[in-house]
């Protein structure tokens, strides 16, 4: 097997989390415009949209020409905004790039309960080189996680439907990472009972 390549980590956050900035700055510059394209008009929203998906492609590439892998997550994410943004292209509607986030939460929220069912977390097969926890740890962490991404699938159906354009783009872009990043770091100090100590170290 290859040994993983080292990656300057902030290098990598920019990769990760550049696409969605340039995606919010561009969707700034251009939401008031409207282009024509073969007699069609496109709203600024969906230009940058079109936009977007060449950007996280040309991101993604990067990052694996530099780790040599990518995760799961990070590939069907990838799939969820190239098809939804091709639906959104070709249909000229916006609605179906906001169900695109339902989606990919609602997804998450499966996948997590069927391991729960067969009394397994998936999610420490994707995180237990990041987080050292008990079985008891990962499950309870897990049933946590697949009720949290269920409130951001209903939160972001909340949002898209009955706020504007620019709200939602705003709560994409910053609320719902904001709110993983601060609900998983609570988490993790709440399950420090459950913490390896001795694989830690």
């Amino acid at each position: 097997m290859d040994a993983p390549k080292n990656v300057n980590p902030i290098l990598k956050q920019v990769l990760e989390l550049g696409p969605p900035l340039l995606f919010f700055v561009i969707y700034l510059r251009i939401r008031d415009d409207v282009f024509t394209f073969n007699g069609v008009e496109y709203t600024g929203f969906i230009v940058a949209t079109l936009i977007f998906v060449p950007i996280l492609l040309v991101a993604m590439g990067i990052l694996w020409w530099l780790t040599g892998k990518l995760s799961r997550m990070q590939i069907f994410t990838a799939f969820m905004v190239i098809f939804f943004g091709g639906l959104t292209a070709w249909f000229n509607d916006e609605r179906f790039f906001k169900m695109k986030t339902t989606i990919v939460y609602g997804f998450f929220a499966v996948i997590l309960s069927i391991g729960l069912v067969q009394g397994r977390s998936y999610l420490a097969y994707v995180m237990s080189e990041m987080i050292p926890l008990k079985h008891e740890g990962w499950m309870l962490l897990t049933r946590r996680l697949t009720l949290f991404f269920i409130a951001l699938a209903v939160a972001n159906e909340v949002v898209w439907r009955t706020m504007s354009t620019d709200a939602w783009v705003k709560i994409e872009t910053f609320g719902f990472p904001i709110l993983m990043f601060v609900f998983l770091w609570t988490q993790i100090v709440a399950l420090e009972q459950y913490t390896e100590t001795d694989e830690a170290e």
